[in-house]
């Protein structure tokens, strides 16, 4: 009898919803933590909502996040996406936590009203139907969107009440450090330090000036590497099947990489200096816990940490630009002018110019809300 119920015992066990569910669910998920280095290398406060509009209408927001130039914060927590698989129908529910920052914008209807005016540092998706081989109809909008490019995967459509999905979106603002700490020295070389307690699994170091692009390609970064500024000899094409091997390599499926490469090209690889990194899962699930009930049978979760950085040929093209009051070469600086304003505010002319152009930036990417 004892032998019988043993038996009993592990049967029920490799039922239960998880690693051993007859039907289980796996989950994979992306995204990004953009900040900006300051001359020590230590994150600037900076305005991460201001920025050209890529969000669908469709897509939720908070009703205190505008005008999109006034919320300030270290790391703006960009597009990260859930997808799901099972070879069956399948029922789970999902919570995020983000302690350290704020949710901005999501998709599908969460457990937020949909006239949510105070900004959540938690969202959850309750009865999120999973259905393989589905054909279902997902929501558009009249204008173009990167949001579209992260639905190009084998993932399984997904609906949430009446709304339909190939994914779950969210997107944040956060006030926590970043564990790597770029900086130019005073030789000009570019310094990249690891502040975390993991080794970073890879790290890249970009730039891209006058359509010529440059890269250093790092992996398992401990400490404190010190390295010639990139030589302006690369392509972006080399770059982006590195990226995508790298990726992959970290866990996710080859369609989502591509998906996650597509959906950041245009903003990756656009020109000035950052440096790439791969924040440590343990640090993505301390930042941003998830859960999944029932628990999904594996969760991979890849999230690509972007540090922009003043490079000598950045602050040249800047100081060229406030000299001569080319207002249009600033806006196209964007998002980032404003923090790197306080390393170039050296001569007068910066000084009254500067605000001028941060206006102008305002005014042409903080005050759309979305695309129709």
């Amino acid at each position: 009898m004892k032998q019988i119920a043993a038996i009993a015992f592990l049967l029920a066990a490799w039922n239960l919803p998880g690693k051993n569910s007859a039907n289980p669910v796996v989950v994979h998920e992306w995204g990004t933590f953009t900040s900006v280095a300051g001359v020590d290398g230590k994150s600037l406060k900076w305005a991460p909502l201001a920025g050209q509009a890529d969000l669908p209408c469709f897509v939720y927001t908070t009703q205190r996040i505008q005008p999109k130039g006034a919320t300030w914060g270290l790391v703006r927590m960009e597009t990260p996406v859930l997808y799901f698989y099972a070879q069956q129908p399948a029922t789970i529910s999902v919570n995020v936590d983000f302690p350290q920052g704020t949710i901005t914008e999501w998709y599908p209807r969460s457990n937020a009203p949909d006239n949510l005016k105070v900004i959540p540092r938690s969202m959850k998706w309750n009865d999120i139907e999973v259905l393989p081989q589905a054909q279902l109809t997902f929501p558009t909008g009249k204008g173009g969107s990167h949001y579209y490019a992260a639905r190009a995967t084998d993932s399984a459509p997904l609906r949430i009440g009446d709304q339909q999905e190939k994914l779950i979106f969210y997107r944040g603002v956060g006030n926590f450090e970043v564990p790597l700490r770029p900086r130019i020295t005073a030789e000009g070389k570019l310094e990249i330090r690891n502040t975390g307690f993991e080794a970073l699994p890879l790290a890249i170091a970009f730039e891209s000036q006058g359509g010529k692009v440059g890269y250093h390609v790092l992996h398992d970064l401990r400490e404190t590497v010190t390295l010639d500024v990139p030589e302006l000899t690369g392509d972006v094409a080399t770059l982006q099947q590195k990226l995508a091997t790298e990726l992959i390599g970290l866990g996710l499926y080859p369609k989502e990489a591509a998906a996650m490469i597509a959906t950041w090209r245009d903003s990756w690889f656009e020109e000035g200096m950052r440096v790439f990194y791969v924040m440590p899962r343990a640090q993505v699930d301390s930042i941003l816990p998830l859960k999944t009930t029932p628990e999904a049978s594996s969760v991979a979760r890849v999230f690509v940490g972007r540090v922009e950085v003043l490079s000598p040929r950045m602050r040249q093209t800047l100081t060229t630009a406030v000299t001569t009051g080319d207002s249009q070469k600033l806006v196209r600086i964007g998002r980032f002018l404003q923090a790197f304003e306080p390393q170039l505010a050296t001569t007068q002319n910066m000084k009254v110019f500067l605000p001028s152009a941060e206006q102008a930036i305002l005014a042409r990417w903080g005050s759309t809300a979305c695309v129709e």
